[in-house]
């Protein structure tokens, strides 16, 4: 599962690594969310390109998208069969720059955000699936998923699910469609290895997205912890409003 992601190298670092054309400039982001426009990568006549779509796909069938729900992620397991993903996985696949995701683990009803990261500080790429949706007015929007696989087993400690990442040198493969087979790059669909990522738990903040700062990130520590988990205090008993002039009819609601 992913459902927050944080994108925070520079610009011309994830250009060299992803190898694209274009020269864009973004602002670091810290919690990334569904529906946001997110940076994507694609193999277009020849060359790889740098390009903005929504977070959320929509396959091309749909006739209207508000009544269709959201699709964030695609299970590895069944891409070449659902509906929604298998033309996608045939000729619109994509990576997503990223250096981390964030996941929720439920503690004893209380769920705990986690920022999970290469253990060695890199980006990552997140395989991802693209489609374009067409609207009957000829409109057209770009959407996006981020493929997910099983955990290893100790990721799986906070998730049993985890984005797909694509390795650097298996870049140009993953990304290349134009064999229109998919049997090459279905062995890449796969979690990392254990140890390759590493964790920490972070503030709750996280849970809205319109937090968006580097305080996110950062480990918790014990006392802050225990401070977010307190229950909150019993605020004290409301009086009740007073008009200037009572007009004698007691109650004012």
């Amino acid at each position: 599962m992913c459902g927050r992601f944080v994108i925070t190298s520079p610009p011309a670092a994830l250009r060299e690594i992803f190898g694209y054309i274009e020269q864009p400039n973004f602002p670091p982001r810290y919690n990334v969310a569904p529906t946001q426009p997110i940076p994507v990568v694609l193999l277009q006549n020849g060359g790889r390109h740098f390009q903005l779509m929504r977070w959320g796909l929509i396959p091309s069938w749909v006739k209207d998208p508000r009544t269709f729900s959201l699709l964030i992620n695609a299970r590895s397991e069944t891409v070449r069969e659902k509906p929604a993903f298998k033309n996608a996985i045939k000729r619109r696949r994509a990576l997503i720059p990223a250096d981390g995701y964030y996941e929720w683990q439920d503690a004893g009803g209380r769920k705990r955000p986690f920022f999970i990261h290469r253990r060695d500080g890199a980006p990552v790429a997140f395989a991802a699936l693209a489609e374009t949706w067409m609207g009957p007015n000829g409109e057209e929007q770009d959407t996006v998923a981020i493929v997910t696989a099983p955990a290893s087993r100790d990721l799986a400690a906070l998730h049993p699910r985890v984005p797909v990442t694509i390795r650097l040198e298996d870049f140009a493969r993953w990304l290349d469609c134009l064999p229109n087979d998919v049997d090459d790059v279905m062995p890449l669909l796969k979690g990392p290895e254990v140890g390759e990522f590493a964790w920490h738990q972070v503030t709750t903040r996280v849970n809205s997205f319109a937090n968006d700062d580097a305080q996110l990130t950062l480990p918790m520590t014990a006392e802050e912890i225990a401070a977010e988990e307190a229950p909150p205090k019993k605020a004290a008993p409301r009086k009740p409003p007073v008009r200037e002039e009572d007009d004698g009819q007691g109650s004012l609601f």
